[in-house]
Formats: structure tokens, sequence, C-alpha cells
């Protein structure tokens, strides 16, 4: 499925009409009331900004249309979801390990996309359609909190609190080896590696990433760090901590082989933000039995895990 963006300019013949009938009139393949969804998706911009419906435009703005080629309806999942935050704009979740996030290239149905569509169908429409108020990612077999937003608005605001680095990032991880160092900084840029393309790689070419960890346990084979990524680059805290020596356990593709582990020892424990409104939010999830019994098995004590509350 590919992105397809129209843009317009707005004439001074069209002065003053309503951003829906616009649109409907200025790409004829959309009904006013598709234009209306799209727009309260935030997949119409004018002059890169959201507006609502019943907005005027003016001569000379610029209107951008964000739609796909091809759209599918994701069909509900009503399995159950580990809510752990839910407000009038935005649902902090649980994910399990072994969960794909949203359904790829392919037509995968067991998705957590798939199960917010269904607990919170108000999400259909907001970004993409088949990332439905999905703000950030987590790799399928990363356990932990997950961000949705629920309304167009929250969407906006949180992904732009992504963006400017104002969303305060904690996981768990279990690595293979004791860090030298007990708290550390890792600044090495990522990009795609040279040669195997489904790969991420500390490589000169690749944008900044930073990430800091502290060791909190070690034994004779292993530590568990707290890790603070700064940036959030594909795969970064797996290949940074593959660059200096310390893969994480279980890794299939940046570990030792065979990996050591059921699944990659990671977890994404804490998550802190600003929702729509002001408040100021920390928001947290246990690791799941099998990384609890994988620790225990590498002789590795956990943390407590910090309560969810409104700071």
């Amino acid at each position: 499925m590919s992105a397809v963006s129209q843009r317009f300019v707005v004439s001074d013949s069209a002065t003053g009409r309503r951003l829906d009938r616009f649109v409907a009139d200025a790409a004829p393949e959309l009904s006013r009331s598709r234009a209306a969804r799209l727009i309260r998706a935030a997949r119409i911009l004018v002059n890169d900004e959201p507006q609502d419906p019943d907005y005027r435009v003016s001569a000379g703005d610029r209107v951008v249309v964000a739609m796909d080629e091809a759209e599918s309806p994701l069909a509900p999942d009503s399995s159950p979801l580990a809510v752990l935050l839910e407000t009038p704009g935005l649902v902090v979740v649980d994910k399990p390990p072994g969960m794909v996030m949203h359904p790829g290239a392919g037509d995968e149905p067991a998705t957590l996309a798939h199960r917010l569509v269904a607990h919170y169908p108000e999400v259909a429409d907001i970004g993409h359609p088949r990332r439905p108020g999905i703000v950030h990612r987590l790799d399928r077999d990363t356990s932990g909190v997950v961000l949705i937003a629920r309304t167009a608005a929250a969407y906006l605001s949180l992904q732009r609190a992504f963006e400017r680095r104002e969303v305060r990032k904690r996981y768990l991880a279990g690595v293979h080896g004791r860090p030298t160092v007990a708290t550390a900084e890792i600044d090495a840029p990522i990009g795609r590696h040279p040669t195997r393309r489904t790969h991420m790689a500390v490589t000169r070419s690749g944008r900044a990433a930073q990430t800091s960890y502290t060791v909190h346990a070690a034994s004779a084979s292993a530590a568990l760090l707290d890790v603070r990524p700064r940036t959030g680059r594909t795969h970064q805290i797996r290949v940074h901590l593959a660059s200096i020596g310390h893969p994480v356990v279980g890794d299939p593709r940046y570990g030792p082989q065979p990996p050591l582990a059921s699944r990659q020892l990671l977890h994404a424990w804490t998550l802190e933000f600003t929702a729509p409104g002001g408040d100021r939010w920390q928001v947290s999830a246990a690791p799941p039995a099998d990384m609890r019994r994988e620790l225990r098995d590498l002789k590795l004590d956990l943390p407590a895990t910090p309560p969810t509350q409104k700071l």
C-alpha cells in the first residue's frame, strides 16, 4: 500500500469556502463526508497545520490531502487489551511480546491495531488507516507500554511530543555480559546496514542517536539494564547495546546465535508524557511472566515497577 498526496492552492474565487467543501470540489473522487473524515483524522492539512471541516479557506492557503491507493478497513479483533490508562484523548496499553503493532505489506490479522479498532472504534479515522491512532511503535518481541491517540488533536500533539523528544522512555533490557561502566551514554549514529538490508547498524552516514543506560543488576554472564533512549531510531536500543558488546539476550538479529532466550529480553517499562490539556503522566507496565522467568534463570533481580500516576 503506497501513500498518495494531492496538493492544492486556494484561489481567490474559493476564498471563504468550508475546507471539506473545498477538498470535495478540488478532488472529485472524495465525497464531502469522506473529506470531513480525513480532515478530522489530520490527514488533510492547511499550511502544514490541521483544521476543522468548517475552517474557511483563504486565497493562497496550501492544502495537502494524504490518501492511500487502496484502503481496506481493519477487521476488529475483540481479544482483550491490557489497558494501563484511559482518557478521552488517549489510551495506554501493555503490549504482550510476540504481537505485531499493525499489518505491514501482508495482511496479518492479529495485530494490536485490529484490537484497537474493536475496543476503541474512534481510532479507525485517526492517522493512517492501517496504523489507527498509533504514534510510536515497539518491535514484535518487545513488550510493554504503548501510547495510542483517540482523537486527531491528541494524535498531532503526541506526534509532535515524540518528534521534539518530550516523551521520556525507559526500558528494561537483559544483556550478555556485564558492562564495565555502571552508567553511560551511547552516542552513535544509526542507519541501514551496508550489506544486510533488513538490519540497522552504527554507521557514519546514519542519523544521530543517543541511548543512556544504568546497570541495575549483574551476574556472571549477564546484566539487567535500565535503558533510556533519547531518540527513536529503528532498533535503536538493540543496535546500540550490540555495538558496545552487550547485545540483548535472545535477540535473533543482533545477538549471538542461537539465541539464549525464547525472545529478546527487552521491555518498554515506563513512558512519561504530557497529555493534551496539560496533564503530565507516568505510565508503567511490569515485565511479563516470560521475561521474569528468563531473568530469574540468569540470576538477575528485577527492580520494583514505578506506579502509574499523574505527575
